[in-house]
């Protein structure tokens, strides 16, 4: 099986993809890795769609929203930052913008004076601080080399720090078979309680709402889609009949049910 997920090699995304698939391809942003599964070109594709600190992805969001895909596990690890350059004298320090939201506060304590540079992934920051003195990375200390000092380790602010990235796969893959289903609505309607009827589909059946979303639909202001991930199969009746008064709740607009699927912790 071959998988794509950001890149370069030495990525968050890549130590996450490599327990789907022996052969890992990168790509530049979510949006290009969603699209390339979604036109066939690879079997898996591993975004990252919620951390433990800074809250969920918004590009991956958008990126399930707007492709006919379906998901069909979800890999969760630990994050661990560390603070890699060529020397203790630096000027910048470049990593992904969640990585350095991350580390906001160890950095504003320790390197008041540095200026912030995001990248498109943790393996670039590092990248960087390899090709040029005068910036700093962070990534996992792995991806020091014998060329980077590691200046310092778990520097984000909470050691429970974790992500979760879900597996991508084109949608003839999806699966009523799981602990876990998301699905994303679009009711393409505005009016007192909508919220709450789409809320009461899962209430009304014991069926808990392990996270819920709101994006803005980009056809006018104030319009909204909604991703839910639900603590339910679609095998199981309850789930099927949620499912049946969403989309009778939404009949003006649309739902995209991504599938159900298991969860699997990777520690390295």
């Amino acid at each position: 099986m071959n998988a794509v997920t950001l890149g370069p090699a030495g990525t968050y995304s890549h130590r996450a993809a490599r327990a789907v698939a022996a052969e890992v391809s990168f790509r530049e942003s979510v949006t290009a890795i969603v699209d390339a599964v979604a036109a066939g070109e690879y079997e898996r594709g591993v975004v990252p769609i919620e951390n433990s600190i800074e809250g969920s992805v918004t590009e991956s969001l958008d990126a399930l929203a707007n492709h006919d895909v379906a998901v069909t596990r979800e890999v969760v690890t630990p994050i661990r930052h560390a603070l890699l350059a060529q020397g203790p004298e630096f000027e910048v320090v470049a990593s992904h913008s969640q990585a350095l939201a991350q580390c906001r506060n160890w950095l504003e304590a320790t390197y008041p004076d540095a200026g912030l540079e995001a990248v498109a992934s943790t393996a670039r920051g590092v990248e960087r601080a390899r090709d040029d003195a005068r910036v700093a990375g962070i990534g996992h200390p792995d991806n020091a080399g014998d060329d980077l000092s590691i200046l310092a380790e778990d520097i984000q602010d909470r050691t429970s720090n974790a992500t979760r990235f879900l597996v991508v796969a084109p949608e003839s893959a999806r699966s009523d078979a799981g602990g876990k289903t998301t699905l994303i609505v679009y009711p393409n309607a505005n009016y007192p309680g909508l919220l709450l009827e789409l809320l009461e589909a899962f209430a009304d059946r014991n069926l808990n709402l392990s996270r819920i979303e709101s994006r803005p639909s980009g056809e006018r202001l104030g319009d909204y889609l909604f991703h839910f991930d639900v603590d339910a199969g679609l095998y199981e009746a309850h789930m099927a009949k949620a499912v049946d008064d969403i989309e009778a709740i939404a009949d003006k607009g649309w739902v995209r049910v991504l599938g159900s699927y298991d969860t699997e912790h990777v520690l390295e």
